[in-house]
């Protein structure tokens, strides 16, 4: 039989449906292979973690065979209980395989203290962002007279007067006492002049 005849005869298109059958069964039992050593389609929604003991985390993703691992602190926020999840990463109903590393950051157990900053004769819109800065918030404003108009003339803490450099802890309340700008100047030398008026006059009665 020559190639052409068998080209186009019948047991080479048999052959050939048999290899093209043989292929494709290898390749369906392939793909199985690989969906199953990958974990292909089996994934699991990473649970909200937030306020939750480094404890509680590690039962709770045991339980959903996933593992974590624990970044740093984060200054401590007060809505969350101390030595609590505060971050995670990746966030809560991400889908992961098995095994995912679920990285989460925990609440401190307490403010950190900060230095009070040198805020006198600064305006109070100059004042408020260096405070904000330091973690610290602007509290009750008290207004006396004084030439600067909004100038900050004392810092205080729960009714106590801070200095420059004093610690306090972060997320404290400062209180400002600013200028009203409502006060007269009086020159120096017009105050003496008037002080020493009633001493001249006695002089020229004597």
């Amino acid at each position: 039989m020559s190639l052409g005849q068998y080209l186009t005869s019948r047991v080479f298109f048999l052959q050939l449906l048999a290899s093209a059958a043989i292929i494709a069964v290898i390749g369906y039992l392939f793909m199985h292979w690989l969906t199953f050593t990958t974990d292909h389609g089996h994934e699991i929604e990473v649970p909200n973690l937030a306020k939750l003991t480094e404890e509680q985390v590690e039962a709770k993703l045991d339980d959903l065979d996933l593992d974590y691992v624990l970044l740093d602190s984060v200054d401590y926020r007060s809505e969350f209980p101390k030595y609590s999840v505060v971050e995670q990463d990746p966030l809560p109903g991400t889908k992961v395989k098995v095994g995912r590393k679920i990285y989460i950051k925990i609440n401190a157990s307490g403010f950190s203290s900060v230095k009070i900053p040198d805020l006198i004769e600064k305006t109070y819109r100059e004042a408020v962002p260096t405070l904000k800065a330091l973690g610290l918030e602007p509290g009750t404003i008290t207004y006396i007279p004084n030439l600067g108009k909004d100038m900050v003339l004392e810092m205080r803490l729960k009714g106590r007067n801070l200095k420059v450099g004093d610690r306090v802890l972060k997320a404290s309340k400062i209180d400002l006492v600013l200028g009203d700008g409502k006060a007269s100047y009086v020159d120096e030398s017009q105050a003496d002049s008037t002080a020493t008026e009633p001493a001249e006059t006695q002089n020229d009665e004597q």
